[in-house]
């Protein structure tokens, strides 16, 4: 597999409408672990597309050498599937089954070919990924959504192909079947490119490609050494900026006193030459001599402030946007020790049935803890934050919460108004606030201008979840506890991190429910709790 690879020549494409995607992008990627990165809707997805041959280009060209195999994000399977039919097996398991019950026509034969024994390879690539107690005839309607990703990958490498691309293959995995996916990648040998905002996954891979417009740049290292070399070299592109500006002041600052040098010293000769009582067209022909002299000048002043003026636009043009947020939200401090929630012998009834082990749990939630819960899918994580903020009733047990308000941010941020402005869903969070304050406020979750007028409909995902996170931070009165349900899922790096940015300056109590490592490191979590079996317990955070 080494010889493995992925060539892009030239390559453009545009959708049907004219919309251009990419123009002349040219990169190669050999064998080895590749995380290609860049914000959401800048085209990582098509560009998979494009490789794959799903889509064509527009221009350029692609060439893939080996087999490829591609797992999309989004799996459109049927849900009266089989394992057996998503792994591709099931005409072989088919006459497997009826030869060994002695059907030995050669029909049989011809669809087992060298797949003697595909069921044992099905069963331990399974197992690899977590899957282990899965059979091959099991309908897929009745799999979770993380082990349909995890069935999908199988799948894939069941093909033994040389070229893999993967999109965002750690969406919907609890942590255990990330790190069982973590391994299986490990030992891949060929060309691996996998789009990814896990940075858990991201710091295995041998180099990091950011895909920009017109341009897909290659980073040696993984994604720690990206983000070094990223800060390296945003702080040089800001230190050119200074400079230039700086040049740009000095030259026009030079240009203007030239120009008033040479203005007195034309005043000057005109006086001198009046006094002197030449004849009038020598005087003439002096006076041109000066005016020229000073137009060069005011040519040359012109000029380097030009230049100056080009240096600082090539600067400012390496510079990247800064996407962090600033915000002042001491409006949501909480006393230490606070009680905000006590629950004492919890239960919950799932179609007639505990959800919770013995009597139920104990819960206390006091001001301002960072809570982590983490446990695999299906384990009763959501239920439990529905009960932390009140939409759901308890079947039993007793709970008591605190008169402050709590705030659930869902995986789905459907909190706002689609229809309305973010400036009008933020004026109706915080009704009492004047409206250039508002905009001010507004502004530190990067909602400037035109932007805070966009209707939430028309808004990509992090921008969603910035108006969200404008809305409910700063609405009134404040969150003393805040409950996120898998709240970096289907977000970018740069959301994540602006994520990152607004619970670290959050003063109040949150708990969130997350399998991303990097990110609840990141938010300075304090308290840790696993459900698993229906009990709650306290526990030591996961080693990275």
């Amino acid at each position: 597999m080494s010889d493995a690879s992925i060539v892009c020549s030239r390559l453009s494409f545009s959708w049907t409408d004219g919309t251009p995607v990419f123009q002349d992008l040219s990169f190669a990627v050999g064998a080895g672990r590749t995380g290609l990165v860049a914000p959401n809707g800048s085209g990582k997805t098509t560009l998979f597309k494009l490789l794959t041959g799903e889509l064509t280009p527009t221009a350029g060209s692609v060439t893939v050498s080996g087999t490829v195999a591609y797992l999309p994000q989004d799996l459109p399977l049927s849900a009266d599937r089989t394992v057996a039919d998503v792994l591709g097996v099931a005409e072989v398991i088919r006459a497997l089954d009826a030869v060994e019950s002695g059907d030995v026509a050669e029909e049989h034969f011809t669809a087992i070919g060298d797949d003697w024994d595909v069921e044992e390879r099905c069963l331990a690539q399974l197992d690899r990924l977590g899957l282990g107690g899965v059979r091959l005839d099991r309908r897929l309607g009745t799999l979770s959504g993380g082990q349909i990703v995890q069935l999908g990958l199988a799948a894939q490498l069941l093909r033994s192909p040389d070229v893999l691309l993967l999109d965002e293959p750690t969406n919907n995995l609890d942590l255990s079947a990330r790190r069982r996916l973590h391994d299986v990648l490990e030992d891949f040998s060929g060309c691996l490119l996998l789009i990814s905002h896990d940075r858990v996954l991201l710091d295995r891979m041998d180099r990091i490609a950011e895909l920009e417009p017109g341009e897909l740049r290659v980073y040696g290292g993984d994604f720690t050494a990206y983000e070094q070399a990223v800060q390296a070299g945003r702080e040089v592109a800001e230190k050119n900026a200074r400079n230039a500006e700086q040049d740009l002041k000095r030259e026009k600052r030079e240009m203007q006193q030239a120009r008033e040098r040479a203005e007195r010293r034309a005043g000057n000769a005109s006086r001198n030459l009046k006094n002197a009582g030449l004849p009038r067209i020598f005087a003439g022909t002096m006076k041109r001599g000066a005016q020229e002299s000073a137009g060069r000048s005011g040519q040359l002043h012109a000029a380097r402030v030009g230049d100056a003026r080009a240096r600082l636009d090539r600067a400012e043009r390496a510079l990247r946007e800064d996407q962090r947020l600033t915000l002042d939200l001491s409006g949501t401090r909480v006393p230490t020790g606070r009680d905000l929630f006590v629950g004492e012998s919890v239960q919950v009834l799932r179609g007639g049935a505990p959800l919770f082990a013995g009597d139920g749990i104990d819960l206390s939630v006091r001001g301002p803890e960072r809570i982590a819960l983490v446990g695999a899918n299906g384990v009763g994580k959501t239920t439990l934050l529905r009960l932390l903020v009140g939409d759901l009733a308890p079947d039993g047990g007793r709970i008591r919460r605190s008169e402050g308000r709590a705030a659930y941010l869902s995986q789905r941020l459907d909190l706002l108004d689609q229809d309305l402005s973010v400036a009008d869903n933020f004026a109706a969070a915080v009704p009492d606030l004047p409206a250039p304050d508002r905009m001010n406020l507004l502004a530190g979750f990067l909602f400037r201008g035109a932007r805070a007028h966009l209707p939430v409909r028309a808004l990509s995902g992090g921008e969603r979840l910035r108006a969200t996170l404008a809305c409910v931070l700063c609405g009134e009165p404040a969150p003393q506890l805040l409950l996120l349900d898998e709240p970096t899922n289907n977000l970018d790096l740069v959301s994540v991190g602006q994520l990152e940015s607004a619970l670290n300056s959050y003063q109040g109590a949150f708990v969130v429910v997350s399998h991303d490592e990097r990110f609840l490191a990141g938010i300075g979590v304090d308290r840790w709790l696993r459900l698993a079996d229906g009990t709650l317990t306290e526990t030591a955070p996961p080693a990275m």
